[in-house]
């Protein structure tokens, strides 16, 4: 499998003070026919394997999810980031994407492979010994041992690190002895392999592979959820478990390396269930609004209804183009690294880190994005948007999961600003550097320069620019004002990763134009030239809010209202005919009955 990476390795969270050029990202325009033939692959399997057993999955009949799951290990897709050595395919990370997303055509499907063959398997593939990999991998890539990841527990959700779970060694050194319960564990009932977080001797958190014959271990009833009602969710417990002194993965003391890296893999990966699903949404509430008749015509002639399938389009489309990019990124960080050799894991954990921030957004505005359009595909549907024989009452219920797991979104919002300024205080990131030389410019006076950009799209490229100065103004202001106490400030921390997310899906959305352009010519690429520039005045509007928002609670009086006159200075634009730019979207999805890019 050819690799998608970017030429030039770049750093995470650089996006906010380096400018960035279209030749230098991914976009999935540029799929390999062999990426395009895994995508139809997944596609077909979830259609006629999958599809035809929603309403058995739903009611949880006995073995179906397994069976299925072992299916989909026929034609490799619980192995898409194992090394070939292992029994995986060994796919780059935009193979791996796409094979999420075609997956997603049925959420709890979707999960169940997520928490298998993701965050269920990638601990041994990332952090395993070499007889740890060559037991269970091949088994977990084959499906004949399914996987889970085991983190949660009743007090300690988004605290993970105040789990209670506890491990103590045995007198002779050769087992550790696991007392406590987890909670919300994906594909438990039926999983035979369980990746567990527990406290040895109450204090070092550490991570263990955990089969499911081990004497003192036992799974709890299916939980009665929402959403993803097809997918097995319960809790588990120890009662003096003992697990084998080898089954400790990577070191005492440091599970919370493989947590919050397994984690960050999984919100990207959960970014693309959602980008599948809202595409999924899309093409269905297109198909009902073609065929349903009010006031003697289609309801897809009404304006208003236009404007919501084009909005669904547009969002999915910056979405779509903020997690290819960052899975360009993540391939090029990932050349070289050989899982199969020794401390191969930590180049894989460092690639990761490196891009903590950029999966912790990716993650948020997807699953926000889906949400929004779930929303609107129940909109569009009426009164049987609400009925459970339609597909949206089903999709509504699915999504909502998307904001609480891998991390909620509040918790990923201070994720996204923490991480942002640790890396500047380690010298990682020049964020100080960069808001200091914007204060200065906004300080002086004179009208701040227009971002050059060719193709029509200069408004557009000058707006990129203005939403990072925004964040880098705003973000002077509030650590000015907080220091180090900025994390205490929740409500500012969020506000500035809220610009952050947008500034980076601007910037990701005109980069994909402006290579569809260049690549493709003017005529070729009007509608994502439509696309982005109704989405970027949109966001621009977004970023303006949130900024006051940040300013407002930093100063009062006469200092406010400088800055504020220095925003408006700064984001000054003149507004998009937003209307007959969606209308021209939504005549491009009604055309091809689904997400036109």
């Amino acid at each position: 499998m050819g690799t998608v990476a970017t030429q030039k390795r770049i750093r995470g969270g650089s996006f906010l003070v380096e400018d960035r050029a279209s030749e230098e990202i991914f976009i999935p325009e540029e799929f390999t026919d062999e990426q395009r033939q895994i995508g139809q692959t997944v596609e077909e399997f979830v259609t006629k394997e999958v599809l035809p057993h929603a309403e058995e999955l739903e009611q949880h009949k006995e073995g179906l999810m397994p069976e299925l799951l072992r299916k989909a290990a026929e034609l490799g897709l619980l192995g898409a980031d194992v090394p070939e050595a292992y029994g995986g395919m060994g796919l780059d990370k935009a193979s791996s994407i796409i094979i999420a997303e075609k997956i997603a055509l049925y959420a709890s499907f979707a999960v169940s492979h997520g928490g298998h063959s993701g965050i269920g398997t990638l601990p041994i593939a990332y952090f395993g010994t070499e007889e740890q990999k060559k037991k269970y991998l091949p088994k977990i890539t084959s499906g004949e041992w399914l996987s889970c990841y085991c983190l949660s527990e009743p007090e300690a959700g988004s605290d993970a690190l105040a789990a209670k779970t506890r491990a103590e060694p045995t007198p002779d050194g050769r087992h550790y002895v696991l007392n406590g319960q987890k909670m919300w564990i994906t594909n438990g009932g039926f999983a035979e392999v369980f990746i567990v977080f527990a406290k040895v001797d109450g204090e070092k958190f550490s991570c263990f592979i955990v089969e499911r014959n081990t004497p003192g271990f036992s799974v709890g009833a299916e939980e009665k959820k929402m959403g993803i009602k097809g997918s097995s969710t319960v809790p588990i417990f120890f009662d003096n478990a003992k697990v084998p002194a080898e089954n400790l993965l990577h070191e005492v003391g440091r599970g919370h390396i493989v947590a919050f890296n397994i984690l960050n893999a999984g919100r990207f990966k959960l970014a693309a269930y959602c980008m599948g699903g809202a595409k999924n949404c899309l093409a269905a509430a297109a198909k009902y609004a073609l065929e349903r008749k009010a006031f003697g015509k289609a309801i897809a002639e009404f304006g208003l209804i236009q404007q919501k399938l084009a909005e669904m389009a547009i969002r999915t489309y910056a979405t779509e183009a903020m997690i290819y990019r960052t899975a360009g990124m993540i391939d090029t960080a990932m050349q070289g690294v050989d899982l199969t050799v020794a401390d191969a894991s930590q180049h894989a954990m460092k690639a990761l880190e490196e891009y903590a921030v950029e999966c912790s957004l990716n993650k948020v505005y997807a699953s926000e994005m889906v949400d929004f359009v779930v929303d609107e595909f129940v909109q569009i549907l009426g009164g049987y948007g609400y009925h459970q024989d339609y597909p949206a009452e089903r999709a509504y219920r699915d999504a909502r999961i998307n904001r609480i797991f891998e991390g909620t979104n509040e918790i990923n919002r201070l994720l996204i600003t923490g991480m942002l300024f640790k890396r500047a205080m380690k010298g990682q990131l020049p964020l100080m550097a960069a808001a200091k030389k914007v204060a200065d410019e906004l300080m002086s006076g004179p009208a701040l320069p227009a971002t050059p950009a060719g193709e029509g799209l200069a408004a557009e490229a000058a707006a990129v620019a203005a939403a990072k100065k925004t964040f880098l103004f705003a973000a002077g202001v509030a650590v000015q004002k907080y220091m180090d106490k900025l994390a205490d400030e929740q409500e500012v921390a969020a506000a500035l990763s809220d610009i952050v997310m947008e500034a980076f899906a601007m910037e990701s959305t005109l980069l994909r134009t402006q290579k569809l352009l260049q690549t493709k010519g003017a005529e070729r690429a009007a509608l994502p030239v439509a696309a982005t520039r109704v989405f970027l005045a949109d966001a621009l509007d977004r970023v303006e809010k949130q900024a006051k928002s940040v300013l407002a609670a930093c100063e009062s009086g006469d200092t406010l209202r400088t800055q504020l006159a220095l925003l408006r200075r700064l984001l000054k634009r003149e507004p998009v005919n937003g209307v007959a730019l969606r209308r021209q979207v939504a005549r491009a999805v009604l055309e091809a009955h689904r997400y036109p890019f």
